[in-house]
């Protein structure tokens, strides 16, 4: 629960814009309460093996997330992935990275002289 209320703290000091925490469907209602308690707007997604993916943060971003080509986020395109990442607040230069699938040593290949 420690970590789930810094998510929070992080979200209401606007630090993200969006955060995702998973937990068991077990678990899940003591979570929820505890988003409304901070009058955090939030959204649910199954993800197997009885565990499901938390988000909460801007409503902006849970529209965003709810207009994704698939519910099931290992079926998003490349490019939903990357707006899910930049939202989350991954580093921004990792998701160019990933979402032109360049290799570590990309910059030593095409930057040397």
């Amino acid at each position: 629960m420690e970590l789930f209320n810094n998510l929070i703290y992080e979200y209401k000091k606007g630090m993200r814009d969006l955060a995702m925490y998973t937990c068991t469907r077990e678990d899940y209602p003591t979570y929820a309460e505890q988003l409304l308690k901070n009058n955090v707007e939030y959204s649910i997604k199954e993800i197997g093996n009885n565990k499901i993916n938390i988000f909460f943060g801007k409503i902006e971003c849970l529209v965003i997330l709810k207009q994704f080509s698939s519910q099931k986020l290992n079926e998003i395109s490349k490019y939903e992935d990357f707006i899910l990442g930049i939202m989350l607040g991954y580093s921004r230069n990792e998701q160019y990275k990933r979402l032109l699938g360049l290799s570590p040593d990309f910059y030593t290949n095409t930057c040397s002289t």
